[in-house]
């Protein structure tokens, strides 16, 4: 049966079970659908059994396609690490790379850096700092900021950097108005919050057990930019959330106050996101090392 089998059939149907999708299977692989999707049934054929149970609207695995995955998983994981381990320091990081990320210095100057060390990398990049589902197909790799816990996806998600962060204001908005002592009192004073997580609100913090704590505040100046949120701050426009490496220099002039609160806000993280774990590839794993390795 083993000789009746093509390798590129079986990488082909381990993608299309992992991604759930044979479009995205299919960008990965850098093949064209049609082929995944005929990868698919050339196996099928060949084991004379369904696999993936496919209509308009949604594609599951068989009883069948569980089983050949289960089983196969290992030996091709294993097989796929040992031709990794052989060539890893020959290979090149070479090909179209699609970003999307945060219009950010630090990471601007990442991607620019990267792109120096690599030449052979054909970048294509978009920004926005939320991006929607919608958006996201066709990217090899998305950076985006969160705070709290991650909404459910099937893209996988790694860390890239956290910044502690605080509660900030103005000295002139705090002598203005009731200075907050509880992250209750936040409801009743002008916040600077976020545009697209949650329509600004609520806001997160941390008990000292780490467990998340949602506070709902009122904004009327609502932003998609952490350098806007610092300057509504500075202005007295309303008490941000910001992290602290961003803001000390202004905390050490004087011209913003940290607020401290009976709980600390959650960390700002930076996450990466791409679609799949075991068929990474090289630019992406590259890519999110080089990230790692910047400075702080």
């Amino acid at each position: 049966m083993i000789e009746q089998i093509e390798q590129q059939w079986l990488k082909s149907f381990h993608c299309v079970y992992e991604n759930n999708s044979f479009k995205r299977a299919a960008e990965f692989l850098n093949l064209p659908t049609s082929n995944v999707s005929r990868h698919i049934a050339l196996l099928e054929e060949k084991l004379n059994t369904r696999l993936f149970e496919r209509t308009t609207r949604r594609m599951a695995p068989t009883n069948a396609g569980e089983q050949l995955y289960s089983s196969t998983q290992p030996l091709l994981g294993e097989l796929n690490d040992a031709l990794e381990d052989v060539t890893r320091h020959s290979h090149k990081v070479m090909g179209q790379f699609k970003v999307l990320m945060p219009d950010t210095p630090p990471l601007t100057q990442a991607v620019v850096s990267f792109c120096a060390q690599h030449p052979s990398i054909s970048l294509c990049c978009d920004t926005s700092l939320s991006p929607k589902d919608d958006l996201l197909d066709g990217f090899d790799l998305i950076l985006s900021f969160h705070r709290g816990k991650l909404p459910d996806s099937n893209w996988v998600a790694r860390e890239i950097r956290r910044w502690p962060s605080a509660v900030v204001a103005s000295p002139k908005l705090i002598q203005t108005c009731t200075r907050p002592h509880q992250i209750t009192d936040l409801n009743h004073v002008p916040c600077i919050s976020s545009l697209t997580a949650l329509n600004g609100t609520p806001w997160i913090f941390k008990n000292s057990k780490g467990e998340l704590i949602m506070q709902k505040v009122q904004s009327s100046f609502k932003v998609n930019s952490g350098s806007l949120a610092k300057s509504g701050a500075l202005a007295g426009l309303g008490f941000a959330i910001l992290p602290i490496e961003s803001c000390i220099d202004e905390i050490n002039a004087g011209s913003l106050e940290i607020v401290e609160l009976e709980y600390e806000p959650e960390d700002l993280v930076l996450y990466a996101f791409y679609a799949s774990r075991k068929h990474l590839a090289k630019k992406i794993s590259m890519f999110v090392e080089h990230l790692q390795r910047l400075p702080n």
